[in-house]
C-alpha cells in the first residue's frame, strides 16, 4: 500500500475541534478507499465519544506501566523491552469496520520518557502504510507533531469558533507549525459555529490580518449541540446535517 495522507487537526480546547475531527474521519469512511488510522493526541481525549468507541486502555497509560516495569526491573522472563514494548502497544489499537484507533491519553508520572516515546513513535511507523490515511486529533501545543509521532504532515487544519480571540489562537498554532519547520503540504483554517454559516466582518478582518487561509465555514447546528449535550456520538448524525455537508464540502475542495 502506498504512503498514507496524513491530516493533522489542531485548536484550542472548546472550539468544536474534535467534533470536526470525528465528521472529517466519517468522511474519509464513507469513501471506501482503504483503511483509516485514529490518533487521538489530545490530553483531553474525547474523539472516541464523537465517534461513538469506547477505549479500554490509552498509550500514556501504557508508557506509564512500562516506564515502572523498567525501573523496577519486573519486565516478563524471556522478553526484550523491544518485543514487551510491541505486545503491549498492539493491544491498544481499538479496531472499527473502517478505521482503527490509538488513544494517546495523558503521561502523569516524572521521569523520562525518551525509550516510550520512540517506541509509541517505531509503533505508529510500523502500522502506517496499512492505511490510507491518518488523522492525529492534537492540542494546540501541537506536542506529538513536535516529537514527529507522525511521520509526516500532508493537511494541517486549524479550527477555530468565530470569534476574533478564536481566530488569535489559530493563528498561534500556525506560527507554533512554522516555528517547529513542520511543513506540511497545505495548512488552513476552518472556522465553527458561524451563525447561519456566515463569518462577521471583523472576524474576516482578524483572518485576513494573520495571512491565514480559510477553508470553510461550519454553521452553528443544533444536531451536534444536542449530542454534546446527550453524549451521543455527533460523527454518526446523518449526512444531510448541515455541518457535515460542510465538511464534505471543504475535503472535497482539497481533493481528499
Amino acid at each position: 500500500m502506498a504512503t498514507p495522507h496524513t491530516i493533522a487537526v489542531a485548536g484550542k480546547g472548546g472550539v468544536g475541534k474534535t467534533t470536526t475531527c470525528g465528521m472529517i474521519i466519517d468522511y474519509l469512511c464513507n469513501k471506501k478507499q482503504g483503511p483509516v488510522l485514529v490518533v487521538d493526541a489530545d490530553a483531553n481525549a474525547n474523539l472516541n465519544e464523537v465517534l461513538g468507541v469506547e477505549v479500554e486502555t490509552s498509550l500514556g497509560e501504557i508508557r506509564e506501566e512500562m516506564a515502572r516495569a523498567e525501573m523496577k526491573g519486573t519486565l516478563p522472563a524471556g522478553m526484550t523491552k523491544a518485543d514487551y514494548a510491541d505486545f503491549k502497544f498492539s493491544s491498544a489499537i481499538i479496531e472499527e469496520d473502517d478505521f482503527d484507533m490509538l488513544v494517546m491519553g495523558r503521561t502523569q508520572g516524572k521521569g523520562c520518557y525518551c525509550y516510550v516515546n520512540g517506541v509509541l513513535k517505531s509503533q505508529v511507523d510500523k502500522y502506517a502504510n496499512n492505511y490510507s490515511y491518518i488523522v492525529m486529533d492534537n492540542e494546540a501545543g501541537l506536542e506529538h507533531v513536535a516529537r514527529g509521532t507522525l511521520p509526516k504532515v500532508d493537511t494541517m487544519l486549524l479550527i477555530s469558533d468565530c470569534s476574533r480571540r478564536g481566530i488569535q489562537a489559530a493563528a498561534r498554532v500556525a506560527e507554533l507549525v512554522e516555528e517547529m519547520e513542520i511543513k506540511p503540504t497545505t495548512m488552513g483554517l476552518i472556522v465553527n459555529r458561524a451563525p447561519d454559516g456566515k463569518l462577521d466582518q471583523g472576524v474576516m478582518e482578524e483572518i485576513e490580518k494573520h495571512g491565514m487561509s480559510l477553508l470553510g465555514v461550519l454553521p452553528q447546528d443544533d444536531g451536534v449541540y444536542r449530542c454534546d449535550c446527550d453524549g451521543e456520538p455527533s460523527a454518526k448524525l446523518p449526512d444531510t446535517n448541515p455541518v457535515k455537508a460542510a465538511v464534505k464540502q471543504i475535503m472535497q475542495s482539497l481533493g481528499l
